[in-house]
């Protein structure tokens, strides 16, 4: 199954008001798994290519650890994070 540009925006959205609602910025963490929580089973593949998208992007940071990838928000893009929170859920 291929996403559609709709469905990768609703995964991205998803992931991003979930690390806002949590307060997941900056020096405060979590597992990369984290972003799969919450999404309906069929899209939870999809996840973690979406979220490898936003690390690209810059608005989320990767934290290599020795056990695993941690992920938090970008502070830097706070604000283009919070437009894309209201403007899309709108």
């Amino acid at each position: 199954m291929k996403l559609s540009d709709k469905q990768k925006n609703e995964i991205k959205i998803a992931i991003i008001r979930k690390l806002v609602m949590h307060r997941i910025w900056g020096a405060k963490h979590t597992p990369f798994e984290f972003v799969q929580k919450g999404l309906p089973k069929e899209l939870r593949g999809y996840a973690k290519d979406v979220a490898e998208e936003l690390i690209r992007g810059g608005f989320l940071l990767s934290h290599p650890t020795s056990y695993g990838i941690q992920i938090s928000l970008n502070p830097d893009k706070a604000e283009e994070i919070k437009d894309i929170i209201i403007t899309k859920s709108d």
